[in-house]
């Protein structure tokens, strides 16, 4: 029975840790149109913490892997893989081709971009993180919650945070994070109200502790300012 209806979208960013158990969640819920932008090829190093990618698979693309992998799980499916990087013009267009935006990528400019397309189309984001022991999420619900840029504003210069291959990542917290991301799409394409909308939940497996932080829209934010001064007034509790 599907959770979702058949004719709603996901624009999916990633196949690695996050976006391949989101990936799975979507398509186990009915979603039958992804668009999966992803790049590079697949390194051995993948295998112990990427749920879609196999041994056979080592040297292959990403996205065309991911999506021969879920064509085959789920009949039915139609998939596109689309090769990053992409310009913002390409990101924005297919914002608004699919209902929800699921933010899996490994670059933090990237992630940026992505917050930013999305927000430009006026499509929910889900937007997750990984590094070591630590996982975040976030729900940004354009012109009702803030955004990715209302909370750190620019990404971090480069070489300034070390990514998950340099600094190593748990690989069953990416499972964790991956499927509450691909979870909290499904709650959105069903027309629920999102667990994260408004606050960045950070989990830290280390210690098994979890905050949440409200988000609120800031003023003057360069990305959703503007829409919460120009369509409505920012009086949204972060998670009420």
């Amino acid at each position: 029975m599907n959770i979702v209806p058949t004719d709603k979208s996901a624009l999916v960013f990633g196949a690695g840790g996050l976006g391949g158990p989101a990936l799975l969640v979507l398509c186990s819920a009915g979603v039958r149109r992804i668009v999966l932008v992803e790049e590079g090829k697949v390194e051995s190093s993948d295998l112990s913490w990427q749920p879609l990618f196999r041994e056979v698979d080592v040297g292959a693309r990403r996205g065309a892997s991911a999506a021969a992998r879920l064509s085959l799980s789920f009949p039915g499916l139609a998939v596109e893989a689309r090769e990053g990087p992409l310009d913002d013009a390409s990101l924005l267009e297919l914002a608004r081709s699919t209902d929800v935006v699921i933010d899996g990528a490994v670059e933090l400019a990237t992630k940026f971009r992505v917050n930013d397309a999305a927000v430009a189309a006026h499509k929910p984001l889900v937007h997750g993180g990984l590094v070591r022991y630590s996982a975040q999420l976030l729900t940004v619900m354009p012109g009702s919650t803030g955004c990715l840029r209302c909370l750190f504003e620019a990404p971090p210069g480069p070489n300034s945070v070390p990514t998950c291959a340099e600094a190593g990542v748990l690989g069953p917290l990416a499972g964790l994070a991956g499927s509450l991301m691909g979870s909290e799409a499904v709650r959105l394409l069903a027309g629920e109200r999102g667990t994260y909308a408004g606050r960045l939940v950070v989990y830290e497996a280390r210690g098994a502790r979890s905050r949440a932080v409200p988000l609120r829209p800031r003023a003057g934010c360069p990305t959703c300012g503007h829409r919460h001064t120009q369509d409505e007034p920012a009086t949204q509790e972060a998670g009420t």
